[in-house]
């Protein structure tokens, strides 16, 4: 049967914290003669049981404080947990751990001297190895001596016996940073695990796969890079150098023997962590910072000189300090890097930056992913190649499209009109697109596939089951991830299985090997005449795969950090030379060292805490949800939006609809992100506003921010979306709850004193913010002047976008004109981008045509912010006449131009099969046809 246990904790670290605040207080009511020992007792089995996977306090301690309960040294026992739970919380523990495996009495109070000294970098070591407690305990003394006080880092071990206990290790104990794998161990835990079973449902589902294996540390090994790829993996043997095999050594980062003095192992962990340490940009800038320097260079305000000296700016000085200065310069030498042509510092630092995403290539960038997003696309596609995106992709990826010449076709994300947004675009859409492009001849003109990963509103896309479907149609097509919002997915392993990277790796492996081309083989002849496969060829498919990361949005980095990573295949061959030229035309000359050196910084942080913190902000997101839907204040007045409200049920394989039920606890995540088409990210929250009568704009400004200075992400027309991210805090957490039940008190106080005007036009609010729907329009299509093939997806952005340059072969119309010439059954055709703030993507592009819908979309929205769009003058559209000069040619790579694109004054003459460049006197200039 399967267990049904609520989880009422969504991770074991804070079950753990839990347990011990509860054993704090029932040690407490002991002492104090409130109650009896029975809920002491559970609570130490409890602990008992978790202790094992972590160094501090550990199992030793715990089993400390069940003799002091079975002596019945009840204030004693009080002392002793107040202490742990003291330095748990203020981790001051990792000052010193020798002093943890000394008799519980003599512990010294480091508590005391925290504040005397700095605290060392602590990590803790996995040693997997099936070895008796007094082993163990030589194996801690002998690790222990093999320290220096030179050391840079320290560390405490862990041991445990079996691969199961070290996957339960390595889920629940985030300072775990390096493991030592013994070959052979067994595989099942002899551990109580009814307390865990709810935290270790992924690790418990692998029993089946480990059972007769032979080598289980090859196993274990790869499950690591699995859950923590970030940790460093050692194998510790006994097997004759010759007869080690080629897996574990590539599995592991370095092989030891059992009979070797542990000092070289001791000096090899601590060479690992000083690696990913490493930050060799921030370190080459502080070093260049410390530098006597003159400068006869641009930039007076290097080292700091045009403002320190100044008796009118020396407060812009104070408030950020000297070191800024001191670190603002122009050089690229002098122990600096180039960005654009990078070898020394900046080229080590994208290294380790790739490292740690799991790509082949990682490139920075200082000006932001709306930079990045124009990089990659004009470094990958030709004028006239197709790109399949999703249309309510951010604005950089349709500018990216004029820039190259390709022709989109626009793909639609499911609509969700109750809230004024859209979805994501389903893979049944993206299929049905190939095949109609594939049914019209141009399927070899697709090059790319560009989607929004995860959406604004917190949608995540099946990655593995888009890429492998779709490879399955075009084995050669490109993806472009737009992860803007997702570069902290990485380092959690439930959301790492939806990033591109991740994605990328793995089936670059699945494919290669003996089993998939089996199963391939197997398929294609099960194929029924006329039937389509559904796996990708192994012999032709080629993982080419981008992924754009605003690093500032999710990670530690200044504004307007971001990272370009690839895991393409064909990169060096076809790619890199177009890459360099687009990254050389978008990326200035003069980057920003304070951005660059920040996402140096952060890559180191997230190598080390990320899995810390990332698994923090999850569990932040969901306690909000939890506490909205759960306090009944807040539930008169405010709601979640739920996966059922963002992803319709077909979409929702698993069948879960909310992360969270009283009577389910957090249960099915892990499922739900394994099946579903799509998922939702659990660090966007979407808080409903309709119950209030306030629609989202004004919520944000009037009561969160002009009241509270809450910031919040973004707003619907009855919604605003919290984020939670890395930094958000437990105390940032119940300020926003306290605000939320201030606002609900407020509200409760406005509507006891309505008149019954003000009465009545609240209901009407809440008509309108809980029940009508406000259209959302589709992409239309271009107009038959732009459209490459009648009948086939695709049209020309950039001819439509450069046609409207010439102000005469436009005009504008204002909306209810618009709708009254639609009546009249005339073409309007839209001259420029109209962008929406909420929702921020294009609602028209140029050369598409306007229906009812767009207009009926534009008339209702009530935003103060649209781009493209001219309240005084309306939309800007093109002319009968421009429209009419155009003439389509019917292959989608051979569009003819030249009248449209034609400067004013130059005449224009063509004859056919012949394409003309016109010069200023008029005279032709034949050229040779173009190629069909």
């Amino acid at each position: 049967m399967p267990d049904t246990t609520p989880r009422q904790h969504y991770n074991a670290a804070r079950l753990r914290s839990h347990t011990w605040d509860q054993l704090k207080l029932a040690t407490t009511a002991l002492d104090e003669g409130r109650s009896g020992t029975e809920e002491v007792d559970r609570l130490l089995k409890e602990l008992s049981c978790l202790e094992m996977y972590w160094a501090f306090p550990g199992q030793s301690t715990v089993r400390h404080l069940q003799e002091m309960l079975r002596s019945r040294e009840y204030h004693g026992l009080l002392l002793a947990v107040n202490q742990v739970v003291r330095m748990l919380s203020s981790g001051s523990f990792r000052s010193d751990p020798t002093v943890l495996h000394a008799p519980h009495a003599e512990r010294k109070d480091l508590l005391a001297e925290e504040e005397e000294k700095p605290r060392p970098n602590y990590f803790e070591l996995l040693y997997v190895d099936e070895i008796d407690e007094e082993e163990e305990s030589v194996l801690k003394r002998k690790l222990l001596e093999c320290r220096d006080k030179s050391d840079a880092f320290i560390y405490d071990t862990i041991v445990v016996r079996t691969v199961q206990d070290a996957l339960i290790a390595l889920l629940f104990n985030h300072n775990i940073q390096a493991v030592v794998v013994r070959y052979g161990i067994p595989f099942e835990s002899r551990n109580d695990k009814v307390l865990l079973r709810e935290f270790t449902r992924a690790i418990d589902s692998l029993r089946k796969e480990a059972v007769g294996r032979a080598n289980t540390g090859i196993y274990l090994g790869r499950l690591c890079k699995w859950f923590r790829p970030e940790v460093d993996r050692y194998c510790a043997t006994d097997t004759p150098v010759d007869q080690v095999d080629r897996e574990t050594l590539t599995c592991y980062r370095r092989i030891f023997y059992r009979t070797e003095d542990l000092s070289d192992m001791h000096l090899t962990i601590l060479r690992g962590i000083a690696e990913k340490f490493e930050t060799p940009f921030f370190t080459a800038l502080k070093d260049y910072s410390k530098r006597p320097m003159g400068v006869f260079h641009a930039m007076p305000i290097s080292r700091g000189n045009s403002v320190f000296r100044s008796r009118w700016i020396q407060d812009f000085g104070e408030f950020y300090g000297r070191n800024l200065f001191l670190a603002e310069t122009s050089a690229t030498t002098g122990g600096l890097d180039s960005l654009l042509q990078p070898t020394g510092p900046l080229k080590k630092a994208q290294q380790l930056a790739s490292r740690a995403f799991g790509s082949k290539h990682t490139f920075f960038a200082t000006n932001g992913t709306s930079t990045t997003n124009k990089i990659v696309v004009q470094a990958l596609v030709e004028p006239g190649d197709i790109v399949l995106i999703d249309r309510d992709c951010h604005k950089s990826h349709h500018y990216g499209i004029v820039l190259s010449g390709a022709y989109p076709v626009y793909l639609h994300s499911y609509p969700l009109p109750q809230y004024s947004m859209y979805g994501a675009v389903p893979l049944s859409h993206i299929k049905d697109q190939l095949y109609q492009l594939e049914r019209g001849g141009r399927l070899n003109k697709v090059k790319m596939l560009l989607l929004t990963n995860c959406t604004f509103d917190g949608v995540v896309y099946n990655v593995e089951r888009v890429m492998e479907e779709v490879l399955a149609i075009k084995p050669d097509i490109i993806f472009l991830w737009d992860e803007a919002w997702w570069a902290f997915a990485r380092f959690s392993y439930v959301l790492r299985q939806r990033t591109a990277m991740y994605v990328a790796r793995k089936l670059a492996r699945k494919y290669r090997t003996p089993e998939y081309k089996a199963a391939y083989e197997k398929h294609i002849n099960g194929l029924k005449p006329g039937e389509t496969p559904r796996m990708p060829d192994p012999a032709a498919v080629r993982i080419r795969v981008y992924a754009t990361q605003s690093t500032h949005k999710t990670l530690s980095s200044l504004r307007q950090g971001s990272m370009i990573h690839i895991w393409d295949e064909d990169f060096e061959k076809k790619s890199e030379a177009s890459f360099h030229e687009a990254y050389m035309t978008h990326t200035s000359t003069s980057a920003n060292y304070q951005i660059l050196a920040s996402m140096d910084i952060g890559r180191r942080q997230v190598e080390f805490e990320g899995y810390e913190l990332v698994e923090k902000a999850i569990e932040l997101g969901l306690m909000l949800r939890r506490t909205i839907r759960e306090d009944p204040k807040l539930q008169k007045w405010f709601d979640i939006i739920t996966i059922s409200d963002l992803i319709p049920k077909t979409y929702r394989q698993s069948g879960l609809d909310s992360y969270y039920r009283r009577d389910h606890g957090w249960n099915e995540i892990e499922r739900a992100w394994g099946l579903d088409e799509f998922a939702v990210d659990p660090t966007k929250i979407n808080l409903f506003t309709g119950k209030t009568g306030i629609d989202g704009d004004t919520f944000k400004n009037k009561f969160l921010m002009d009241k509270h200075h809450i910031q919040v992400n973004k707003t619907s027309r009855n919604s605003v979306l919290f984020m939670t991210n890395i930094g958000t805090t437990r105390g940032s957490m119940a300020y926003l709850t306290k605000v939320l039940l201030s606002i609900a008190q407020e509200l409760e106080e406005r509507n006891a004193g309505f008149e019954h005007v003000d009465k009545k036009a609240h209901i009407g609010a809440l008509r309108e913010l809980r029940q009508e729907e406000t259209p959302l329009p589709d992409f239309t299509s271009f107009h038959r002047s732009f459209q490459g093939q009648p009948g086939v997806p695709g049209g020309d952005l950039r001819a439509a976008f450069f046609l409207a340059y010439d102000e005469r072969r436009c005009r504008h119309v204002m909306l209810h004109t618009a709708l009254a010439e639609l009546a009249a059954g005339h073409d309007l055709v839209s001259a420029s981008f109209v962008i929406p703030y909420p929702p921020g993507f294009p609602v028209l592009v140029p050369g598409q045509v306007i229906d009812r819908a767009i207009i009926d979309f534009l008339i209702a929205i009530d935003v103060k912010e649209i781009h493209g769009y001219r309240p005084e003058l309306g939309l800007r559209v093109f002319t009968d006449a421009a429209l009419g000069r155009l003439r389509t040619v019917t292959a989608l790579g051979g569009m003819d131009r030249a009248s449209s694109q034609a400067a004013p004054g130059r005449k224009v003459t063509r004859t056919k099969g012949e394409r003309t460049r016109s010069t200023s006197t008029g005279k032709k200039v034949r050229a040779k046809p173009r190629r069909k």
